[in-house]
């Protein structure tokens, strides 16, 4: 591992003429080849020049969301806005090449079983027509991620972000909840124009790109840049119809026994994220809870107390929330250095050991593939977030060093996984209807929202709040504008790490040990051929939410009791 401090990396703008040669003369190298053995030794060429543009690029990036007010670092993510598509367009040269080998039989055998159908769909995502309308998607995305993490708004007198005034939807005063509701409603509304601006001209310019590719609309197109090998649309619809048939009942119930233990008459949005009794809090602050995560992982597992040493002693988390500060939270590797990096925005909230445990799950997983062949990588989205979902599970073990209440912490945490997935959901769905449908007015978003909200939350409501009940929450949801199709795969992710979780409950040690194997695998095999391989079942077969359901409302009545 590398302990050059992550501020202290060097980084130098990469050149992508230099790629597009690399990828030419790998195209050279496999007409002219004689055997297999070329091939793969001239590819294994062309991986080196991508890990060094993928390592500039993922630093550009870093350095840039650490403080989106950086002139340098905002100059190099627009320049590599402009020439991703033009990497990507090489990518699919190169795709195209391995495709038609005449080695192509003796390549699938030596390569890992995702590599071809990977490269099925990068053929499908890329073409010269499409460059410029990619560069323009990539530089609308920076647009509002810009305008995302610069945004704030007037709370108690000083200006406060969206990620700060956040933190307050876990107090205990209901009246502090709402006035964090209105508060980043109020911040939404002074950026509605621009906000409902920026997603149309994405929805338009993703749907140009999609069209010109030969697809019926974007949904292809998304699921195609996703990744997505083993599962399709339609069984993406499928679960999206098993949660709302065996999991929204359920966790509506569990929403009504709250709202009456709450005492209050309609359980509203700002109510949602915490539970009777008040949210557990930490009792450690920011470096405590660095500290309490040292000692967790030099006991849980050699590979992962090694890690965490490590990427404490560079540098390599970067917890606290800031003016400028991209909103959310990620996990990212810089391969050249074999190094990872976690960016988060702490709240003083239980959520702060979700994020840590959350993303160092990511990173467990990229410490891993670093050895993999880097297409494989750590797989496809919603393989990487079995990783980081799994991990905050078996860190239940642990939360007495956070909490003093861990048992509070472990039951306010498990219904939020619940209850997340009607959530996640419902952000699936309104992607499908936005780019099924690309002329929608923003008032027709806004109300197609708000009924996907009562289909999935009906015991949820956001009357009341000032701009948020106009059916406008997913704008602050970044997965939407700047990673269409992403959120679904938190959900299938989740019903994984809920199995995991089950089966913790009965043989701890065992289990870790499967999901440990399970990371390592990364990105070698295809999702539900991973989730088979972990002993589990796969979130698409019937009957796997309604079992997962059963066996986390009985462990909520146990943590309860």
């Amino acid at each position: 591992m590398n302990t050059i401090p992550i501020k202290d990396l060097p980084y130098e703008r990469y050149d992508v003429k230099n790629f597009q040669d690399a990828c030419e003369k790998f195209i050279e190298a496999e007409r002219n080849a004689t055997s297999v053995e070329e091939i793969l030794q001239a590819r294994e060429e062309l991986l080196t020049v991508e890990r060094h543009f993928e390592t500039m690029a993922s630093l550009a990036y870093t350095r840039y969301t650490l403080n989106t007010y950086d002139e340098f670092y905002i100059g190099e993510q627009e320049y590599y806005d402009e020439v991703m598509p033009i990497a990507g367009m090489c990518q699919t040269k190169v795709a195209e090449c391995l495709l038609e080998s005449r080695f192509k039989e003796e390549l699938r055998e030596r390569l890992p079983e995702t590599i071809f159908p990977m490269l099925e769909l990068a053929k499908k995502c890329h073409s010269t027509e499409t460059v410029e309308d990619e560069q323009e998607e990539n530089a609308i995305v920076t647009e509002y991620s810009q305008l995302m993490s610069q945004l704030t708004t007037d709370w108690r007198g000083e200006k406060k972000t969206i990620s700060f005034i956040r933190g307050f939807f876990e107090s205990s005063d209901r009246t502090e909840r709402k006035e964090a509701a209105d508060a980043i409603g109020r911040a939404l509304s002074s950026v509605s124009d621009k906000l409902d601006d920026i997603y149309d001209r994405l929805v338009k310019v993703r749907t140009r790109i999609a069209k010109k590719l030969g697809y019926k609309d974007f949904v292809e197109l998304g699921y195609a840049r996703m990744g997505r090998i083993d599962y399709d649309r339609d069984m993406v619809a499928k679960f999206r119809e098993n949660v709302k048939k065996d999991l929204v009942p359920v966790v509506a119930k569990f929403k009504e026994q709250i709202r009456k233990e709450l005492g209050v008459d309609k359980f509203a949005f700002y109510d949602d994220n915490v539970i009777p009794g008040g949210n557990p809090v930490p009792k450690v602050d920011a470096q405590g809870i660095l500290d309490a995560a040292k000692e967790m992982y030099a006991d849980m597992h050699p590979e992962a107390s090694k890690l965490m040493n490590q990427m404490l002693s560079v540098g390599a988390i970067d917890p606290l929330p800031r003016d400028g500060k991209w909103g959310g939270g990620y996990a990212t590797t810089f391969p050249d250095f074999h190094q990872t990096f976690i960016l988060g925005n702490f709240t003083g909230t239980s959520d702060d050991i979700d994020l840590v445990t959350h993303e160092f799950g990511h990173t467990f997983a990229m410490n891993f593939a670093f050895d993999h062949d880097p297409e494989a990588g750590i797989g496809s989205s919603e393989t990487a977030e079995t990783h980081s979902m799994s991990m905050e599970f078996f860190a239940w073990k642990y939360m007495d060093k956070f909490f003093d209440d861990p048992d509070g912490y472990k039951y306010k945490h498990l219904a939020g996984c619940l209850s997340f997935i009607p959530y996640g959901v419902i952000v699936d769905e309104f992607q499908h209807r936005m780019y099924e449908n690309p002329d929608l007015t923003p008032a027709e978003r806004k109300k197609i929202y708000l009924e996907l909200e009562k289909q999935y939350r009906p015991y949820m409501t956001f009357d009341g709040i000032e701009y948020l009940e106009e059916g406008t929450r997913w704008q602050y949801q970044m997965h939407i504008y700047e990673t269409p199709f992403y959120y679904i795969d938190y959900c299938l992710a989740q019903v994984v790490a809920l199995e995991f979780l089950s089966e913790a409950q009965k043989d701890y040690d065992d289990t870790y040990g499967r999901y440990v194997e399970h990371c390592k695998r990364g990105g070698l095999y295809a999702f539900n051929h991973l989730v088979k391989l972990a002993g589990l079942k796969s979130p698409f077969e019937d009957g796997a939410l309604r079992e997962i359901a059963a066996t986390t409302v009985k462990l909520l009545d146990e943590l309860k009791k």
